[in-house]
């Protein structure tokens, strides 16, 4: 008789969280387990199934057809599960969304639609404001999630990890500079340059890597996001160090970007009410953005 495969729950758990956070130290930051574990369940899950869901490629673990098959039959699995959380609610269940301007037009607009396509049982409710609304209106309980590029940490809200992006160069696509594949501090000596304000951290670590490597561009003007940095760019003003993310994996429409060669990094972060678990909707909505976010070579998951 043929030894019977019985299924494994947190395998399960590993390889969703694999697929998800693409690094095994994603996926133990998810489960609350080490690195190892993980190794462990992708293991045993590979020897039950007989098959080989992830390739080392780069130090990097690379997630096999097989891989995304099987994660896709565990859909029907992890949605029951959520069925579990409660009883079965005959109302349109609601998400409270904020995000700051940088993230509302295109990124968060075409997550939504695409997440109200596949579940027409939810109903989101959003809102632009500021990042530092975005906190205040989690400490206040008004909204159920939101998303933020800056780490501003408060009391009563929680920071969830979801990208982290280095610093690159914008430019116009007919700029001299945009024949290089990288720029680096001292190719902005003599440059137009459109500065984040003295606010950002950001500002004071770029004027210390182009003093570093006595580069002087010529600031043309200040503002206070990437967004407005970039639009800024677009119109001839100059070039402009900004987080790329995720303005990069919208239309470009005139600007080009290229890496800064520096240790600039940003991080993205979703963030929610620390004092009750997160809802299923916004489990559900991070869940979705996670995996339907396109790769770019500015930013990656974390």
């Amino acid at each position: 008789m043929a030894r019977k495969s019985w299924h494994s729950f947190s395998e399960y758990q590993a390889l969703r969280a694999m697929m998800e956070g693409n690094t095994t130290a994603s996926a133990a930051r998810r489960l609350g387990l080490s690195q190892p574990a993980i190794s462990r369940s992708l293991s045993n899950l590979e020897s039950r199934v007989g098959m080989t869901l992830f390739e080392r490629e780069s130090g990097r673990l690379i997630p096999t057809a097989a891989a995304v098959r099987l994660n896709a039959r565990l859909d029907a699995l992890f949605a029951a599960l959520d069925e579990i959380d409660g009883p079965s609610e005959t109302f349109q269940e609601t998400l409270r969304l904020i995000a700051p301007p940088s993230f509302a037009s295109h990124f968060i607009v075409g997550h939504i639609s695409s997440f109200l396509k596949s579940n027409p049982d939810y109903f989101i409710s959003f809102e632009i404001s500021t990042s530092e609304d975005v906190i205040a209106g989690i400490q206040e309980d008004r909204f159920d999630l939101g998303l933020i590029g800056v780490e501003l940490t408060r009391a009563g809200a929680k920071l969830i990890p979801f990208r982290r992006s280095l610093a690159a160069c914008v430019m116009p696509s007919d700029h001299p500079l945009a024949q290089h594949t990288t720029i680096r501090p001292a190719d902005l000596h003599d440059q137009n340059l459109v500065a984040q304000s003295y606010r950002h951290a950001r500002r004071a670590q770029l004027d210390k890597l182009l003093h570093e490597h006595q580069a002087t561009p010529r600031v043309i003007c200040e503002t206070s996001t990437s967004t407005a940095a970039i639009d800024l760019v677009r119109k001839g003003l100059g070039v402009s160090i900004v987080n790329p993310f995720p303005s990069v994996q919208m239309p470009h429409n005139g600007v080009v970007f290229r890496p800064f060669a520096s240790a600039i990094a940003y991080q993205t972060y979703f963030t929610a009410p620390d004092h009750r678990p997160l809802s299923r909707t916004a489990r559900h909505f991070m869940r979705h953005i996670r995996l339907h976010t396109p790769k770019d070579e500015f930013s990656e998951t974390v």
